[in-house]
């Protein structure tokens, strides 16, 4: 019978029962976020604007807003057992809160046997989900928190030490998953990979190789496919989805990323916002967990190849956003969180094993991980209560389109937030220079289109975000 050392007993017990221990603790980690998550997050909270795009491709929840090239089909595919015949936000969200949970446990679950140490990671789990964005967004259609699930659970499946058909086979799926959800993503985390199979050699083989191919390429067919029937072609939807996002180009992003670290949501730009001091500690916490995980898994022996390939995929997958997007958001980053998170609970359980011995060190990390818990909290309620107000605008300005005859069908103009609005309101949207006769024009800080000059104007009393008003057709 195979046995494990469990470190806290010094004693040879069961392999089997280690896993057991340490799957139904990963279920219980996972069991917390998603209670916490709907604790913190009302699961009745509006649909916002990129799940407003998801959402829209089912019936239910028409009429369709559009699907740019940026977009693909992921988060719809996660929707479907219950968009697809319902258009009740609580029944979504508590769909998309079971998936999330699900999600976690499959994304930490190959690395209970690559750490060997069920305890560590639980404390991955925890430490990712704790994260105010990933508790945000636990019962969100927003495809972060899957992509970086796919990614953990694909690298943790490529370090099995018996890789066989399974082990392979989750590998692909994994890959699939990451890049459905976004394409870029996928090949990032697949680089490193293939060039871990190609020149290690405990990793070499075939096998791996395949696999991980083979899940970037199911992954990407419904948008290559998709490429060719709408935008003509896998270069123009690429150039498009470029143009959209404000142009990939070599930029610096580090100062925007940490700007985001207390939000907003999307920061774009990041221009004249400013970061809480208190959330800098997550930049500050997590290097240092790395640091500390790496050198105790060197001194363990054969962890220590398999956490510095966590690092390498948690670079490649994070330096896109870094360095080529000229924007930022917490939860672009969250793939890259998800891989670093575990040479950081090796770190984390180095700091508590040596503060066994030491009140003091004791007294110091209870202090750190309770205001590191403090923030995230802090962070989660504030945003909740930002999108509240923010997307209650939506309802507002609908409102007030109502009193003036607008009634569907109908077309409103204005600027990209136009979108959800016009969504709302049950009305088609398009740009200014849209050829087709606007019913209204929705304007924020901004003087009507020389075409809409006349038409009567009507601010929008009340509005979380000032400035709005409405241009009805006369």
């Amino acid at each position: 019978m195979q046995t494990d050392v469990m470190p806290s007993v010094g004693v040879a017990v069961p392999r089997a029962v280690v896993g057991g221990v340490g799957r139904w603790g990963l279920g219980g980690v996972c069991l917390g976020f998603v209670v916490v998550a709907a604790v913190l997050v009302p699961i009745g909270l509006p649909l916002g604007w990129d799940e407003i795009v998801y959402a829209s491709r089912f019936g239910p929840y028409g009429p369709a807003v559009p699907f740019s090239a940026p977009r693909t089909r992921g988060v719809p595919l996660l929707l479907a057992p219950v968009a697809s015949w319902s258009d009740s936000v609580v029944l979504l969200r508590l769909w998309m809160a079971a998936l999330a949970g699900g999600a976690l446990y499959l994304g930490f679950r190959p690395w209970l046997g690559v750490l060997r140490r069920p305890a560590g990671v639980w404390v991955a789990a925890g430490l990712y989900g704790s994260l105010w964005f990933a508790l945000f967004y636990a019962n969100s259609a927003m495809p972060n928190h899957y992509t970086a699930m796919g990614a953990a659970a694909a690298t943790g499946c490529f370090l099995c030490r018996d890789a066989g058909r399974g082990a392979y086979a989750a590998i692909v799926a994994g890959l699939a998953v990451v890049t459905l959800m976004r394409p870029n993503d996928g090949a990032a985390v697949a680089l490193p990979l293939l060039v871990a199979a190609l020149v290690v050699p405990a990793w070499r083989g075939w096998g791996r190789l395949v696999a991980v191919v083979a899940g970037v390429g199911m992954g990407a067919l419904p948008w290559v496919v998709e490429a060719w029937l709408r935008f003509g072609g896998v270069a123009r939807r690429l150039s498009e989805a470029s143009d959209t996002q404000g142009g990939m180009r070599p930029v610096l992003s580090l100062k925007a990323h940490l700007t985001a670290l207390d939000g907003p949501l999307l920061c774009r730009p990041c221009t004249g916002d400013t970061v809480a001091s208190g959330v800098v500690e997550w930049w500050l916490l997590l290097p240092l967990l790395v640091a500390l995980g790496l050198w105790t898994a060197r001194r363990g022996g054969p962890a220590w190849a398999p956490m510095w390939l966590a690092v390498a995929v948690a670079a490649s997958v994070s330096v896109p956003y870094l360095f080529l997007v000229p924007y930022a958001a917490p939860r672009f980053l969250l793939p890259g969180y998800a891989l670093l998170v575990l040479p950081g609970a090796v770190g984390l359980l180095a700091v508590a094993g040596r503060a066994r011995g030491s009140r003091p060190l004791a007294a110091g990390l209870a202090v750190v991980l309770l205001g590191h818990a403090a923030v995230q909290i802090t962070q989660v309620r504030t945003h909740v209560g930002v999108q509240e107000r923010a997307r209650g605008d939506w309802q507002r300005i609908s409102a007030v389109l109502r009193e003036e005859g607008v009634r569907p069908p109908c077309l409103l103009k204005g600027n990209s937030s136009t979108i959800p609005v016009a969504y709302t309101a049950g009305c088609a949207s398009a740009g200014m220079d849209d050829p087709a006769p606007a019913t209204a024009v929705i304007l924020r800080r901004a003087d009507p289109p020389r075409w809409a000059r006349d038409w009567p104007r009507r601010p929008v009393p009340d509005t979380y975000n000032p400035g709005w008003s409405v241009a009805v057709r006369p």
